[in-house]
């Protein structure tokens, strides 16, 4: 019995060694590939300031102040001391034209590491900006073919200290997302900014299919900041005027719902005598109903 017990403890204890020896060879393993790993490198987008430049329809050049910006943060596996540079690309799609000025991307700046600021976690960080007219210089774009409805593309390319790049071709769902909201890539709206509209009567022909009146819903025309609500009080249509000052600068004009948008229909014409709005049954609410590109106002 003793012989036998004595048999027991030395398996036992061989069992153990072989277990220890396992966990410490399995350990070095996971040791040595956290140590080999090669992680990658992000630059995080923590706050686009402006995605749009607007030009002036009557020069077709873009307005003085117009710019993209972005807060930038990168991070990488030494918290920071691996950025090197970060390039910026420009390019330019023609939206408007079928493609005809669209302009392949080009290498607009460099952006050094001395650069950035370290922000309250360590990391770099830079608030970072480029103008409208240096986007359309670098791609080499004319004002002729600038165009509301285009865009210019922004992409950010980041270059470490070793050698290693990370763009938006590295990207996955993880990196682009909410998490590390790190696209490297950024869409640059071209919009028309606001043209002078033509002094004199402006004529809304307001309809209304049921015949009770747009039941609270109306047109508010805002000229230099100030409102003129327009709307049928009852009855299946009205005219009305709204005159436009010699002088105004800016014309807005934007529907407010109501309960029974699907009766509601009208047509607005400047004092040109151009259509400049129109809209059938259930008209969109909330948003601006002037389209500034045709710059006929």
């Amino acid at each position: 019995m003793k012989k036998y017990f004595n048999t027991r403890i030395s398996l036992l204890l061989a069992a153990t060694a072989i277990v220890l020896a396992s966990c410490a060879e399995a350990d070095n393993v996971f040791d040595q590939i956290v140590d080999n790993e090669e992680r990658g490198a992000v630059l995080r987008g923590f706050e686009i300031t402006s995605n749009q430049v607007a030009i002036n329809t009557a020069t077709n050049t873009i307005n003085d102040g117009e710019n993209f910006g972005v807060v930038l943060q990168e991070q990488d596996q030494e918290g920071g001391d691996l950025l090197s540079s970060v390039e910026v690309y420009v390019g330019y799609s023609d939206n408007t034209s079928d493609g005809a000025n669209d302009k392949a991307e080009v290498l607009a700046e460099t952006i050094p590491a001395s650069a950035f600021t370290k922000d309250e976690f360590g990391l770099p960080r830079i608030d970072y900006t480029i103008t409208g007219a240096a986007m359309q210089s670098a791609v080499g774009l004319a004002d002729a073919d600038l165009a509301g409805g285009d865009n210019f593309t922004v992409r950010f390319e980041l270059v470490l200290t070793d050698g290693r790049r990370y763009s938006a071709a590295n990207n996955s769902g993880t990196i682009t997302g909410s998490f590390f909201a790190s696209p490297f890539l950024y869409n640059v709206n071209v919009v028309c900014a606001p043209s002078t509209p033509t002094p004199g009567d402006w004529i809304f022909d307001m309809q209304d299919s049921y015949g009770d009146g747009w039941n609270g819903a109306y047109l508010s025309v805002t000229i230099d900041g100030t409102e003129t609500q327009v709307t049928i009080e009852d009855g299946s249509a009205a005219t009305e005027t709204v005159t436009v000052p010699d002088g105004a600068e800016v014309i807005s004009i934007v529907f407010v719902s109501g309960p029974w948008d699907v009766e509601i229909s009208y047509q607005i014409t400047s004092a040109n005598g151009n259509e400049v709005a129109s809209a059938v049954p259930s008209p969109p609410a909330g948003v601006e109903l002037l389209d500034y590109c045709p710059n006929n106002l």
